[in-house]
């Protein structure tokens, strides 16, 4: 009998333990150069996930560079989504015009006041939910935001609109192809 109470006390501790994990809400804190190989080894699992969910072209072998993504964390660009002291996600940050949303076709941009921009975010594919903080805290920067992606980006797009974005039309990236752009303005 006593084990039997002894069991329920423990599985009630882990289902108390889940749920504070659960609740337990992300942050977000400047990437830093020493996490600079964990957020490559980061990119190439993403990379890997897009060619198995149909996204093959998106991201090249090479992208994002080495280069780039320091380049990135030195200008103070790039965000580091933590759970814990685990790297859960990673993103590009910047508030200002984006050369490549000059353009827009078939449609219009929500509006024309200044914004912030989200670029080459990825999670590491642990707890849940990732994505949608890193978006979150980027928009409550500016309250404004754009993002483009890949129109073979499925798992992007659902989660653009379940955070909602909303579909304004077509630019063409640095690269000249063609970017589903979205964006989320205030209410």
């Amino acid at each position: 009998m006593a084990e039997i109470v002894e069991n329920r006390q423990e599985n009630k501790m882990s289902e108390m333990m889940n749920e504070h994990s659960r609740l337990q809400e992300f942050t977000i804190q400047p990437a830093r150069l020493c996490q600079l190989d964990q957020i490559l080894d980061m990119y190439s699992r993403a990379r890997q996930f897009m060619a198995e969910h149909n996204n093959p072209t998106q991201w090249p072998a090479d992208y994002p560079s080495r280069d780039m993504v320091a380049d990135d964390i030195e200008a103070g660009f790039m965000f580091a989504c933590m759970d814990g002291q685990e790297l859960a996600a990673v993103f590009y940050y910047r508030a200002g015009e984006e050369t490549d949303y000059e353009n827009i076709r078939d449609g219009c941009w929500l509006n024309q006041e200044p914004y912030g921009v989200v670029h080459r975010i990825t999670t590491g594919g642990g707890r849940r939910g990732a994505g949608s903080f890193c978006l979150n805290w980027a928009w409550r920067q500016c309250g404004n935001l754009k993002i483009d992606t890949h129109r073979d980006n499925a798992v992007m797009q659902n989660l653009l609109k379940k955070n909602g974005f909303q579909y304004c039309g077509i630019i063409r990236g640095r690269d000249g192809g063609e970017r589903l752009a979205y964006q989320k303005e205030k209410p």
